[in-house]
């Protein structure tokens, strides 16, 4: 344990830096889970950073001790912040040494992302696909990389920023908004990349490049898309009846005649579309 002078010097350093994070608002139970560590015994969606990064290591050590807590736990707070901080500015502990693993690797490998799933095939804008093609990162493993060896002093911001945060912190619900992740079940899958293909700016596009990307999951769909029913049965992870129906209707049916898209019959969406609404 630091001693009460050495605390408070680390306190006023990390709050600090703490009052610009993006994770200012986030519960601290929530980024206690992230860091593999201790629960924070105080819950409510009010016990954030914000709370303390305000008040001087004697009013923080006050504040705790009327909740009946321990002065130990003021040494877990500033150490939830400060590991935090090596997350949410991304270029820091990663940046501090070549040769070192690569945190959003192992985040990867974690939750079976893929490290060669392309980078068009996520849910970043029209310009962060432009930067990052500007900078030849093809692949999800090519981010890593290019997230690792990024100078520190170098900002970014928008989709690059959300993903890689998202990564850093093994947000799964961050992830799976931005990549065709399964949350709980982890791993990527063609159905959530159809469900994402629905608010893409090329919906036919992006789910045609998905199921190319995706081909087993692909012909096991193909196989199913005669029974509406079977077919359904897929889709039916994503919770949403609407959004399966959608997502559903872009898979693109070959029939012996062409490889490209063929026209669907009417009765085919028309049950498909009954099936979820019930």
């Amino acid at each position: 344990m630091l001693s009460p002078l050495d605390s408070a010097k680390e306190w006023d350093q990390v709050r600090k830096a703490f009052s610009e994070s993006i994770m200012l608002d986030t519960q601290l139970t929530s980024l206690a889970q992230n860091l593999d560590g201790a629960d924070w015994p105080i819950k409510g969606k009010d016990e954030t950073p914000a709370k303390y990064v305000d008040l001087s290591s004697g009013e923080v050590i006050d504040l705790l001790a009327l909740k009946g807590l321990p002065a130990e736990k003021f040494d877990q707070l500033v150490s939830i912040l400060r590991e935090t901080l090596a997350f949410d500015s991304p270029f820091g502990e990663m940046a501090e040494a070549s040769g070192r693993d690569n945190a959003l690797l192992k985040t990867m490998v974690r939750l079976g992302i893929p490290e060669n799933f392309p980078i068009t095939l996520t849910m970043m804008g029209p310009e962060t696909l432009k930067f990052c093609q500007l900078e030849e990162i093809t692949t999800l493993g090519a981010f890593a990389a290019f997230a690792q060896a990024m100078s520190q002093n170098v900002i970014v911001g928008g989709d690059f920023r959300k993903l890689l945060n998202a990564l850093a912190h093994v947000d799964e619900a961050g992830l799976a908004a931005m990549l065709p992740l399964r949350p709980g079940a982890h791993e990527i899958h063609l159905v959530e990349a159809l469900a994402h293909a629905t608010r893409a700016a090329d919906p036919a596009a992006h789910a045609a490049a998905a199921q190319a990307w995706f081909a087993d999951e692909y012909a096991i769909l193909l196989r199913d898309a005669a029974s509406p029913t079977l077919l359904a049965r897929h889709f039916v992870v994503l919770g949403d009846p609407e959004l399966e129906q959608k997502a559903a209707a872009l898979i693109v049916v070959e029939t012996p005649k062409t490889s490209g898209r063929a026209t669907p019959k009417g009765g085919f969406f028309s049950a498909l579309a009954r099936l979820f609404k019930k």
